[in-house]
Order: C-alpha cells, then structure tokens, then sequence
C-alpha cells in the first residue's frame, strides 16, 4: 500500500524577541494578564524588510538538507499562509524560485490556523494517487504585519515564524495513516481580516478604520474550539482504532494554552504527551504545528512506530487533524 510519509523537518524563527513586559510599554497590558489568558511569554517578529517567503525559504533550506535533497528533487510545493508576501505572484513560486526548483509546480493554500494540515492533506493524496513522489509543505507566516498594535487583545497572541517538510511516498506500514478536514463558513466573523479583498478593497476608508489587520471574537473563538478539537481527537482516534492512550504525542496548533490543557484534559491525556512551545513562539497561525514538529523531532521526543497526532483550529471557520504512525 502506497502512502506519505514525512521524511524530515524544518523550521525558522526571526532574531527578533518581543517579550510580554515589551508590549507592556506598547499597550495597556501586563506580563500577567498576557501569560494567564494565553499562556505566551514572548513571540519572535519578522524584521521590516522580512516577507512570507524569507521565513518560508529559511525554514526549507533546512528541511531539504536533512532530507539530503535540492530544490530541483521536488514534485511540487506547497505554502500554507494567510499572510503571503503578495496576492500575485504566490509565495509558492517566489520560493520555487529560491530553491532553484525551476518547473515545479508551486502554489499556496489559505485555510488559515488549520493550513498546514489542509496542505498536508494535499501532498498526502497526491502521493497517494501517484502523481508526485515527494512534496515540500510549508507553513509560513508574519502575522506581525497583520496585527493592530493598538489592539491589546489581539496584539498580544501572534508571532512570525516558518516550519517545512518533505513528504515522500513509501511503500513501509508507516507515515500518514489519515487525515481530516472540516470548515463552517457560517462562523468565519469569528476571526476575520475585513480589508483588502473583494469585498473591501484597500481605500483610505479601510486603512483608516484599521480593516487590514486581524479582528478576532476571542470568547465565542475559545468556546467552539474547546468543544471542536475533543471531538476532533476522539473521532480521528476512533477512525483509526486507537485509545488516547495508545497516542505517543499529541502537537495541537499553538493557538492559547488554556485551549489546548482544556482540550487534553477532556481527552484524559497527560500533558507530558503533549508537545507545548507556545511559551516561547505564540500564535504563528499555519506556521505553528510544523515548528513545533521539527522541534519534536530535534529533541528525541519522536521516535519509529510512535502514534503521533496533528490538531488545529483556525479562521474560516476550519479545523483539521492528521494521525501519523512515525
């Protein structure tokens, strides 16, 4: 039975640090009321000159060389971003281009928080149909310049960062086992950008009325998501033939700790199966579960056979999770 498998990881964090006790002096906030609500201590910031696409080719240029491979071995790429350096061209064929992947295929997704999943699902069924034999998946994203800094509820959350894989198809009792995805479109106000589109095209209206950047309805956000991913987790688990106990790891989208302990804790799960980086990184949207896949991986917290489970909940609305036996 052919199936994908991840073969390696990348990831990248911009040098820049703004810590809690920095967006003190931003907004009326404090390092307590930020680490309470959201469990974020500090988030890293893409630099001025940084785009979508700096981060993204940072973060594969490491995945490609523990993989042992150049730009030119890939089938196709795929970017997972809501935040892509342009609307045309894509982030997909800027970074293309800098791997020196002349000719293939490359394009970008936007499912959000989940995108990284809904990209996964696509090399997956690629691979699996036998069109491509390895694909780069990227989450990219520098939600910096899209967050009003004026908005002390939202302002505290997001963070830049990229992480990547390779995909290759194999023929072992292992890699992706499955993958699910799921959208409520009906709930998309929950966490929208309202300028900048079609529908609201770039004006001084909208720039004056700070429509381009995130507005988010945090409580409502907190409660569907809770209830989304417990369902999410026992059906993707029960799909499979698998207990919560017989999970080796489980790596949520880093979007709010208190989601995530909400989310384990109706799971049964101990926290120790769970790998948690949002400390330390924040809410990078598609970019979050790659980073912190490559982080699972660098420091021995997977190992061969291991269950592990990708969740994530984002903008849309859409959720998604993958099983992977590593």
């Amino acid at each position: 039975m052919r199936r994908a498998r991840i073969i390696s990881t990348g990831s990248y964090l911009p040098e820049k640090v703004l810590t809690n006790h920095d967006l003190e002096r931003l907004v009326e906030t404090s390092d307590e009321w930020i680490t309470e609500r959201s469990g974020i201590r500090q988030r890293y910031i893409a630099g001025t000159r940084q785009a979508c696409s700096d981060l993204a080719f940072e973060a594969s240029k490491k995945a490609l060389k523990n993989a042992g491979l150049k730009g030119k071995d890939l089938d196709l790429i795929l970017v997972a971003t809501l935040t892509p350096d342009s609307l045309l061209p894509s982030t997909g064929c800027l970074l293309q281009d800098r791997l020196g992947a002349k000719g293939v295929p490359a394009f970008d997704l936007n499912a959000a928080c989940s995108g990284f999943v809904y990209a996964l699902s696509v090399a997956n069924a690629y691979i699996k149909a036998g069109l491509y034999k390895r694909v780069l998946v990227v989450g990219a994203e520098v939600l910096s310049k899209v967050t009003d800094w004026e908005d002390r509820t939202t302002c505290v959350l997001f963070g830049d960062g990229a992480g990547a894989v390779v995909v290759e198809a194999t023929a072992e009792d292992r890699g992706i086992l499955s993958i699910d995805l799921y959208a409520d479109g009906s709930m998309g106000d929950l966490l929208v950008i309202p300028g900048g589109g079609s529908r609201m095209p770039a004006s001084r209206e909208t720039v004056a009325k700070r429509m381009h950047f995130i507005k988010m309805k945090g409580n409502e956000t907190f409660k569907f998501a809770v209830r989304t991913l417990e369902r999410l987790v026992i059906e993707t688990l029960e799909k499979n033939g698998l207990k919560p106990s017989e999970l080796s790891l489980l790596i949520p989208h880093q979007a709010n700790l208190r989601i995530i302990k909400a989310t384990v804790e109706r799971l049964g799960l101990s926290m120790g199966k769970v790998l948690v980086n949002i400390a330390r990184t924040g809410n990078t949207s598609a970019a979050s579960i790659p980073i912190a896949l490559d982080e699972a991986l660098s420091t021995g917290r997977l190992r061969a056979g291991d269950n592990v489970l990708l969740e994530a909940f984002g903008g849309g609305i859409t959720w998604a999770s993958a099983l992977i036996r590593w």
